[in-house]
């Protein structure tokens, strides 16, 4: 049975009359016991539908829109403030942060294949099916053994630490930091000597401080994230001479539509998210 003869049903019963119903008849009509018993179930199914149309309706009006967005450690402010220029300017949505928490080469792959909308990322990635967009300067630092004669200096130059390990994350989980660091030393004229990959930027701190004689390039404000104290730490963070700098970028899929990107651009770019 469908709706429609619900509804025919109710009316008809309401009316008691096919004339008045539906304009084919002017006999009169009665229910049995068991339209009787049939009306009150109709009734309250198309009160269902009712309610249910309702909602949808609701929810069409004030339809909400999940962004997830991969991202490098450090940029929650980044992403906060352009998260609500995004609720500004598109006020019709209600928007939702889904924060995916994946290595950078999996944000990538997630961003091509339409799992996420979007990643925010502190070094250049390159791949099929990327539209990277480079937005912000990101200052880079040395992490440094707070015992080391170099880090008694106000700044250092990455030549000097050409004999010392280097702690960088591996290329597997990080390409696009893993590239900028190598290719950073060999604009300087050397090729670095790789120690233990490094992964989170506090835990990487802490062992410069407390293992053996290493250095690592980090982000420059990783000291301020990371909590680091100067009273007791071991481990001290220098500025570069020559300064160097990253590039924050935003990643999304090759394809999506240029209004969209423009938007995205407006909220986590130096104008609006800085």
């Amino acid at each position: 049975m469908e709706l429609r003869h619900l509804r025919y049903l109710v009316t008809v019963a309401e009316e008691l009359h096919f004339g008045r119903a539906a304009d084919r008849s002017s006999r009169r009509v009665r229910l049995t016991p068991a339209g009787e018993r049939l009306l009150v179930e109709a009734r309250a199914a198309l009160a269902a539908v009712d309610r249910v149309t309702a909602v949808a309706a609701e929810l069409a009006a004030t339809p909400t829109r999940v962004l997830r967005v991969g991202m490098s450690p450090g940029l929650g402010a980044r992403l906060t403030r352009g998260l609500e220029i995004l609720r500004q300017t598109n006020s019709e949505l209600d928007i939702e942060l889904e924060l995916v928490a994946i290595p950078v080469v999996e944000q990538l792959a997630a961003v091509v294949r339409g799992e996420m909308e979007l990643a925010l990322l502190r070094a250049v990635p390159a791949g099929e099916g990327l539209q990277v967009l480079e937005l912000w300067p990101e200052p880079v630092a040395v992490a440094l053994p707070a015992t080391h004669p170099l880090a008694r200096r106000p700044t250092v130059r990455l030549r000097d630490l050409a004999d010392l390990p280097l702690r960088i994350p591996a290329r597997a989980y990080d390409p696009p930091f893993h590239d900028f660091a190598l290719d950073a030393c060999r604009a300087e004229g050397f090729e670095p000597r790789l120690g233990r990959p490094s992964c989170d930027a506090a835990d990487t701190l802490v062992e410069i401080g407390n293992g053996p004689p290493a250095w690592a390039l980090i982000y420059a404000d990783v000291e301020v994230a990371a909590g680091l104290d100067a009273g007791i730490s071991k481990a001290s963070v220098l500025r570069l001479d020559p300064p160097l700098n990253a590039c924050g970028c935003l990643v999304v899929f090759t394809a999506k539509a240029p209004a969209c990107v423009q938007s995205l651009v407006a909220a986590f770019g130096p104008q609006g998210a800085a």
